[in-house]
């Protein structure tokens, strides 16, 4: 399928660089991707488009925070995102399709009183272009948010039309970056054609060390047209430390990379990739949050470790 016109907005927001702390004449130049690590806080990552910093580990809701209505469920929740904060988190996701995650996430936010410095994520999932509008505007009410920081097409469904809407709104500073995602390594090649041909801030794609497809063209594409790159299913799901959870920790990922589990193992192994700007593993425990937070602590692997990463999963 073709990606069709360029669809170009009428200018970039002024506002995206002062609120990376540029210029006011950064957001008409190409920053220079940063990685930063802090001994205080979790290392970061610079979007492309403008320079601002996130963490290099966010907070997913897909399944996790589908919990209903359910009173404690919805605390534990809120405890996983105090914890979440807490250890320097920023970029929570969330989408229409994940059930009562984003009213969730919204009462989370509201019960430890955190609204100040988060990077609400969120995504259009409805098959008419013309209903886009009045399910963004439910899912920011959802949020309880003034506004959302990134919105993306999920799934690339119906994304002719949602996203000249979105690229109007990031115009309009009604909303700071635009996206497209998919998962599972499904349409990967509509999605480079997308990638190519407009003016996206971020894409969202399936990233493991036993999915690997994107590291071809898709992440060399992000690094080229300064895309962002937000890494989804880091676990599989669970599946994946399920799996690992039989074999020991090699002991050279402890000395070497500092890390204290599987999941630290996994998460460094994808934000070390040089065009991977966050990994959004889901969870509702407060031990794993804080255990996957600590991945973005300490030393990140540098290409030959990445190998030798990958080749360990590999063989067992």
């Amino acid at each position: 399928m073709s990606a069709g016109p360029r669809i170009t907005p009428t200018r970039r927001e002024a506002l995206l660089a002062l609120a990376a702390g540029l210029s006011p004449l950064a957001g008409h130049t190409q920053p220079k991707p940063q990685r930063q690590q802090s001994p205080r806080g979790p290392a970061t990552r610079a979007i492309p488009a403008t320079g601002e910093l996130v963490p290099a580990i966010g907070l997913g809701t897909w399944i996790t925070f589908n919990v209903g209505n359910d009173p404690a469920a919805r605390g534990n929740c809120a405890d996983v995102m105090r914890a979440f904060f807490d250890a320097g988190g920023r970029m929570v996701d969330s989408s229409p399709m994940y059930g009562s995650s984003q009213s969730v996430v919204g009462e989370g936010l509201a019960r430890i009183n955190r609204t100040a410095g988060v990077f609400a994520a969120d995504k259009v999932w409805i098959g008419s272009g013309a209903r886009g509008p009045a399910q963004i505007e439910e899912s920011r009410k959802l949020w309880r948010v003034p506004r959302f920081d990134l919105l993306q097409v999920h799934n690339l469904l119906a994304w002719e039309q949602h996203l000249p809407a979105l690229l109007a709104m990031r115009s309009a500073k009604q909303l700071r970056y635009v996206g497209i995602t998919t998962s599972e390594g499904r349409r990967h090649s509509e999605i480079e054609s997308i990638m190519a041909s407009q003016p996206i801030d971020f894409v969202q794609i399936t990233y493991n060390p036993l999915d690997r497809d994107v590291e071809s063209r898709i992440l060399p594409l992000a690094r080229e047209k300064r895309i962002a790159v937000i890494a989804n299913r880091p676990f599989r799901e669970g599946a994946l430390l399920r799996a690992l959870k039989s074999h020991a920790l090699p002991p050279w990922a402890k000395t070497e990379l500092g890390c204290d589990g599987w999941a630290q193992f996994v998460l460094k192994f994808i934000v070390s990739h040089p065009a991977v700007t966050c990994a959004i593993p889901a969870t509702r425990s407060v031990a794993h949050v804080q255990q996957n937070m600590g991945a973005a602590v300490g030393p990140m692997p540098d290409a030959a470790m990445r190998d030798r990463m990958a080749a360990h999963l590999q063989a067992l």
